[in-house]
Order: C-alpha cells, then structure tokens, then sequence
C-alpha cells in the first residue's frame, strides 16, 4: 500500500487531492450546521456547537506537538474548521436570534438568513486583524508580500522567524478561519443593496473575476508535490472558488444539495464518503518532517 501512496507525491495528483479536499469541506459545513439543528433543535444545537468548537480546540492542541508538516497542516485546517464552524458561526446564529433580528426575504423566499446579517457587523473586527497580518514581517501571503515588494514596504525589523520557529498548525488553523471570514463578509458586503446587491450589473465581472482567480490558482496548485506546502495554498484556492459556487447559488442557477441534506441524504452521503477516503489516502501519504535551518 505505502508505495502506492507514494504516487500521490507528485503532481498534480497533490493539487487535485487538497483542492477537492477544502472544497467539499465548505459544502460539508453548510451541511453540518443544517443537520445540528435538524438534530438536536433550538434547545441543544447551541450545546453541540460549543462541543464541536471544544473538539476544534483539542485537534489544534495535538497538532501543535505533531513532528509532521502534513500532519501540523492538516489538522490545523481541520482545526480551524471545527472551531469556526462551532464557535464563530453559531455565535452569529445565538445573537441573531436572540436580538431577534429577521432574514432578509426577498419574492416570499429567505436570501440571507438573519446569522449571515449579523456576522456583517463584524466587518470592523476584521479589518483591525487584517491589519496585523498584512503588516507580519513573517507572512508567507504572496499576496501580501506582492504588495510589500511594489510598495517597497518594509514590514518589521530582524529576519523572518525560521521554518523550525513556525507552527504549521498555528499557521493553518488561523489562515483557514480567516479566509473563510474574510470571504464571507466581502459577499455579504456586495450582496447588501446599500452597497451593490445579487442582481446589480456588477456582480458578473466580480464573479468573473473570481473564475479567473481561482483558474491562475488552481494552475499553480497543480504544480506543487509537497502536501504541506499545497494544503496551506490550496485552502484560499478552494475557497475562493467555492465563493464563485455561492454567487451561482444565490443566483437560483441550481438547487445548493448542500444545504438540504435530508432532501438529497444519497449525494451528500458520496460528498461525505469520498471526502473521507481522500482525506484518508492524503494523510497515510509519506509526510514531510519539519525543516531545520541546517536543511
């Protein structure tokens, strides 16, 4: 078996394997969110929120002692996800509903649940920490290091902290939970009528821009053979490629499975299964151990 998984150390198999990996793990937190409260109902779905957070919490816990890159990488995004999922997303959920703030319904239909319209309000929040990131001598953002390079910006005095000095989980569950932050606060920004609105002339250029993005992206992520490496870049790859999926869904253009799972129990089951078995076959793969400064 192991030299069969060896194969997967190469591309694009790599990119291929992590992008599908973080895209069906967005479809699968709409899912999961739908079926706590199918399940356990207003009285304990807030319970079951704080216990999925607290077993974020304790992933991230064993994966900062891990000696494996991968290792440190994948369970910080899964870290990231879980906590996100259980602490950031029901907390906009609890407050929604007890400040009894209503969805926006457009034609008789809801178009943003009343989560979503609080989670807008915490716009400010994120670009105060957006600040410390942009502004981090030791990111490792080509985006923000692109911007760094042509603004001749200088970022902070001494080198940047070497790779044995870095915790690849921090790292990971820290940039999962932003991206998916920053992500859905810039749609529901553009999808607020006082700004632009789903149906305003430019939402086909943006959601053509993101097709673009995602395109250049996933080219590059097809060329890494590193699994560390390629998670940490795949994960703002998929996501923004999954933000090109929620305009086409706001859209009507299809009916989002996802977020129905009882209704379509048998597609989320295969989303469910083969997510699994890659997940699986990516971290029986041959891992990368931690470099040293002398490697």
């Amino acid at each position: 078996m192991s030299a069969g998984l060896v194969k997967l150390n190469r591309a694009p198999l790599v990119g291929i394997a992590v992008f599908f990996i973080v895209f069906a793990t967005q479809a699968l937190g709409h899912t999961v969110m739908i079926l706590m409260e199918e399940i356990f109902g207003q009285q304990y779905v807030y319970h079951s929120a704080i216990a999925i957070g607290l077993g974020g919490a304790v992933v991230w816990y064993f994966g900062l002692t891990n000696k494996s890159e991968t290792m440190q990488t994948w369970l910080g995004f899964l870290a990231g996800s879980f906590v996100w999922t259980g602490w950031a997303e029901f907390s906009f959920h609890y407050y929604s509903r007890v400040l009894k703030v209503a969805p926006l319904i457009e034609k008789g239909e809801i178009v943003t649940k009343q989560e979503y319209l609080v989670m807008t309000s915490s716009i400010g929040v994120l670009g105060c920490s957006l600040l410390f990131f942009f502004l981090n001598k030791d990111t490792k953002c080509n985006f923000f290091r692109w911007f760094h390079r042509k603004l001749h910006m200088k970022v902070g005095i001494g080198k940047p902290a070497s790779l044995k000095d870095r915790n690849f989980c921090n790292i990971t569950a820290i940039e999962t939970i932003y991206v998916i932050w920053f992500f859905y606060i810039f749609l529901l920004i553009i999808y607020d009528k006082n700004f632009l609105g789903d149906d305003h002339w430019a939402m086909y250029p943006i959601l053509l821009f993101y097709v673009i993005w995602t395109a250049y992206l996933s080219a590059r992520l097809l060329k890494f053979t590193r699994m560390s490496s390629a998670i940490r870049y795949g994960i703002p790859t998929a996501i923004i490629g999954w933000t090109a999926v929620e305009i086409l869904g706001r859209w009507r253009l299809f009916e989002e499975f996802w977020v129905h799972p009882l209704k379509y129990g048998v597609q989320m089951g295969v989303v469910a299964i083969a997510f699994l078995s890659v997940l699986s076959i990516t971290i029986l793969t041959p891992t990368d151990r931690i470099k040293t400064e002398s490697s």
